[in-house]
């Protein structure tokens, strides 16, 4: 018996609106864009094209500006975000994405191809729509 194993790719359940960054904005800055665009997630842009993409989440602020009473006006964004941000391939299937993210930690990555983003991903993504799918007769 040679059951077809049903395959939901990271394209198939990641996020393709996002919001940018410059790593020199100020965290005022950036969370003029979080309130504006909705969003726990700013994709920091590159300087060059052998740069690395960065990014920057709410919680990050929270840890990093907030508990520390620094001022979001006098704080950069390349002082709080993630770089490099961890990017998986959009033709990744979501079970070895989950995998990535249990092991190390991770609550969002960037998709990437062709050093471009195409999107983030999260674990609720994931499960709420990825693993939904896979289980779907």
């Amino acid at each position: 018996m040679n059951a077809e194993v049903k395959r939901v790719s990271v394209r198939d359940v990641m996020k393709t609106e996002f919001t940018m960054i410059d790593r020199q904005a100020t965290i005022h800055e950036a969370l003029l864009k979080i309130k504006k665009y909705r969003t726990s997630v700013l994709v920091v842009d590159r300087r060059d094209e052998n740069d690395e993409f960065g990014i920057l989440l709410v919680g990050d602020i929270a840890r990093q500006v907030l508990a520390k009473d620094r001022p979001s006006k006098r704080v950069n964004v390349y002082e709080v975000m993630v770089k490099p941000a961890v990017c998986v391939h959009p033709n990744m299937d979501i079970r070895y994405c989950s995998r990535l993210f249990a092991r190390f930690g991770l609550v969002r990555a960037l998709v990437v191809e062709n050093k471009q983003v195409l999107g983030t991903i999260s674990p609720n993504s994931l499960v709420l729509d990825g693993m939904y799918d896979l289980e779907e007769e």
